[in-house]
C-alpha cells in the first residue's frame, strides 16, 4: 500500500528508519531489533543502502522480509549513485515483486573518497530525475522526496534548495521526508515556506536521537544540519562529567521533548533514524504521554 494513502488514516504516526548491516551474519540480530521496534506500531519503515548501491540487494532482501515476514509497510531508499535506466528499472521490477509499493527518491551522496557528486549517468543527475523516470514507468509506485530544513549544503540560498524541492513534487513526490535537524524552529519555518510556495503534501520530520558526543560530530560532519549551541554544550558536558552514559541521558532528554513538540503542535508524524537501535526509539515513544499518543 502507498504510504500517501495511509498518512490520513492514522495522524500522527511513528515511522522508523533502518540501514542495512554490512556483514551478513549480522542480520538475525537486525531482524531481533525489527521485532522489538513493532511494539511502537510505525506506521511505515524505511531502508537505506551504501554509497554507490554496495548495500542495493541488501536493501531489496530486507524490505521483501519486512514486507512478508514481519508485517511491516517498508519503503526502499533509490539512489542516482551509480544509477541507469536498466538497473533502477530492475530494481523497481524487484520491488514489485516483493509486493514493496514505496520507494525514496535521492540524488544521493558521492562516494567515498569524492567531495563532488558526479553523475554516473546523464538520465539521472539529480533526484527529480528518479521521481520522473518511476512516476513514467512505475505509476502506481508511491514516492516520497527528501527536504532540507538546514537547506542543502550544495545549494547558494534556502529558496532555492526549496524550489528543487517544489519541482520535485510537482514531478510526482507524494510527501516529503526532511533531513534530521535539532531545532524545531527550522522544521516549523520550513514548513511555513513550503506552504508559502503553494506546496499541500505531507512533509514529515526525521529526528535522529543523539547517543554519544562522538556521534553527534560525526553525523553533524558528514551531514551538515547545524545544532543548538545549549544542546552542544550540554552534551559536552555530561560527556565530561560521566562519559558516553551522561551524554546518553541528555540526548535522549533532547530527542523526547523534541518529537513531543513536534506532535503536539501538528506534525502529522515523526520519522526516527533508528540507528539499528531499540532501546532509544522504545525510551522516546514509550515516553509519550496523552497529549501526544500515536495510535
Amino acid at each position: 500500500m502507498r504510504i500517501k494513502d495511509l498518512i490520513p488514516q492514522k495522524k500522527p504516526f511513528i515511522s522508523l528508519e533502518f540501514f542495512p548491516p554490512k556483514k551478513e551474519e549480522s542480520l538475525p540480530g537486525f531482524f531481533e531489533t525489527v521485532e522489538k521496534l513493532r511494539a511502537v506500531n510505525p506506521l511505515f519503515v524505511s531502508v537505506t543502502y551504501g554509497a554507490g548501491g554496495s548495500t542495493q540487494d541488501k536493501t531489496l532482501e530486507i524490505v521483501r522480509r519486512l514486507k512478508q515476514d514481519h508485517e511491516l509497510e517498508p519503503m526502499a531508499h533509490l539512489t542516482c549513485v551509480g544509477a541507469s535506466p536498466e538497473r533502477i528499472q530492475r530494481f523497481l521490477n524487484q520491488l514489485e515483486e516483493a509486493e514493496v509499493s514505496n520507494v525514496l527518491a535521492l540524488r544521493g551522496d558521492p562516494p567515498q573518497g569524492q567531495e563532488r557528486f558526479v553523475p554516473d549517468s546523464e538520465h539521472f543527475c539529480h533526484a527529480s530525475d528518479l521521481v520522473r523516470f518511476i512516476r513514467e514507468r512505475h505509476p502506481e509506485m508511491g514516492v516520497a522526496v527528501a527536504g532540507y530544513p538546514d537547506g542543502h549544503p550544495e545549494c547558494a540560498t534556502f529558496r532555492e534548495d526549496y524550489g528543487y524541492l517544489k519541482n520535485k513534487l510537482a514531478m510526482g513526490g507524494d510527501f516529503v521526508m526532511t533531513q534530521m535537524f535539532f531545532d524545531n524552529r527550522l522544521y516549523w519555518n520550513f514548513v511555513d515556506i513550503m506552504r508559502s510556495m503553494g506546496v499541500t503534501k505531507p512533509i514529515i520530520p526525521g529526528v535522529l536521537p543523539i547517543m554519544s558526543l562522538q556521534s553527534v560530530k560525526r553525523i553533524l560532519q558528514f551531514c551538515g544540519a547545524s545544532i543548538p549551541g545549549k544542546f552542544l554544550l550540554d552534551l559536552e558536558a555530561a560527556d565530561a562529567r560521566g562519559g558516553q552514559k551522561a551524554a546518553y541521558e541528555v540526548g535522549m532528554a533532547w530527542a523526547r521533548k523534541q518529537v513531543r513538540e513536534l506532535l503536539e503542535k501538528g506534525a502529522p508524524g515523526v520519522h526516527l533514524y533508528t540507528l539499528n537501535r531499540a532501546e532509544a526509539v522504545l525510551d522516546i515513544v514509550g515516553s509519550l504521554g496523552s497529549s501526544a499518543e500515536v495510535d
